[in-house]
């Protein structure tokens, strides 16, 4: 090596290590001023963080423009503490005021978290916020249901409510209609309002390609045994090609399997204390035209059940009997016979003083006396003649 390359070499090390002193330096003013960065990054900003971290796979980025348009955060201002640094932290902006006026750091990260999970709710029922969810859908990073016959459907994350702080975050499944907890500890962390109620039924009304049919017909006669879910039946369900006829319904063929317990190999009752009780759940018709049999009680049109009896009928009766109670027409109805029976009631009185005024007139006294034979309260007049009697008390 000759004395150029030496030089060259001496004041390359010398710049690298100008560069990582300054690097030292700059991270100890950092923790000299009480302040430490949460991102790896400068570029990472806190949303990338917050959806990054273990248990928030099932959050999906909500963009800027979302979360700084007020109209998208009505109300929760007051659902949510220290609200200006709280959206402070989340769009990632340097608080204006002096650092002896903000409160701890740990306080607004947790405001943070629940003014991004509140927005979070609201921004996955738009269109962009479906759209993303999808992608999360399809890669499966919701997971599949645990049930067995679902066939390994996939879920996605509800809530049992859209207030905070009442429950955690739960699966939907599409095929069977039933919430689920998530598989995984880290995930009960992560509150159920930050999905809400609407999002997991929203989803499949938007995307219906992913939502199971309401109706299932097994591809053999014995296809409702456990035995018949075998790798052979399922792969030929799953290749052959459904066409659901109703466009408004679910257009994805719906695995209807439905678990018979049996001791044995016999079934168990239906009515034995230990026999199934999810069994009406999980059952579905076999075919769409089977959906319009069905009247607005729920009820078969043209079924005959068992369990049916004249209770039944007289709790039909009842009910319908109140109905007419409340009907307009029939009060109206009722409200003209009493107008009737008033004014029949009127003439009659009319007409006993005009004949009593005559009566009097021909020294006659006409008395009137109810009939008991009359309905609705009527009067009757009866004559009875007397003999006139003059000033004197004489008899004429």
């Amino acid at each position: 090596m000759n004395t150029s390359d030496l030089a060259q070499f001496e004041e390359e090390e010398a710049i690298s290590g100008t560069g990582e002193g300054d690097e030292i330096m700059e991270e100890a003013e950092e923790q000299e001023d009480g302040y430490t960065s949460s991102t790896p990054t400068s570029t990472l900003t806190w949303i990338s963080w917050f959806c990054s971290l273990p248990g928030h796979e099932y959050f999906c980025e909500v963009t800027e423009d979302f979360i700084e348009d007020d109209f998208n955060l009505t109300g929760l201002n007051t659902m949510v503490p220290f609200w200006k640094e709280a959206m402070e932290m989340v769009l990632d902006v340097e608080p204006d005021e002096d650092a002896s006026k903000i409160p701890d750091v740990s306080i607004v990260e947790s405001s943070a978290e629940m003014l991004y999970g509140l927005v979070h709710q609201r921004y996955i029922l738009t269109r962009v916020g479906l759209a993303a969810m999808v992608d999360k859908y399809e890669a499966g990073i919701f997971g599949s249901c645990p049930r067995v016959y679902c066939m390994g459907s996939n879920v996605v994350p509800c809530g049992r409510s859209d207030i905070p702080g009442i429950d955690t975050v739960k699966l939907f499944c599409p095929n069977c209609n039933d919430i689920y907890v998530p598989p995984s500890s880290r995930f009960q962390g992560v509150d159920g309002a930050f999905f809400g109620t609407t999002f997991a039924h929203l989803f499949f009304q938007t995307y219906r390609e992913f939502s199971p049919a309401p109706f299932w017909k097994a591809a053999t006669s014995s296809s409702h045994s456990p035995r018949s879910s075998t790798g052979s039946v399922a792969h030929s369900a799953t290749t052959a090609t459904f066409v659901n006829p109703n466009p408004h319904g679910g257009q994805k063929r719906a695995a209807g399997y439905v678990y018979v317990p049996r001791i044995y190999g016999f079934k168990v009752s239906e009515r034995a204390k230990c026999g199934p009780r999810m069994q009406w759940l999980r059952l579905r018709p076999e075919s769409p035209d089977e959906l319009e049999m069905v009247d607005w009680r729920g009820r078969w049109l043209d079924d005959d059940d068992e369990y049916d009896d004249d209770d039944d009928e007289d709790e039909e009766e009842e009910e319908d009997r109140q109905m007419e109670d409340f009907d307009p027409d029939a009060n109206d109805d009722d409200d003209d016979d009493d107008d009737e029976e008033e004014e029949e009631e009127e003439e009659v009185r009319k007409g006993g003083a005009r004949q009593h005024a005559v009566a009097t007139a021909g020294s006659a006294r006409t008395i009137p006396t109810a009939n008991k034979s009359l309905g609705s309260g009527k009067l009757r007049a009866v004559r009875q003649w007397s003999p006139a009697v003059n000033t004197q008390g004489v008899v004429a």
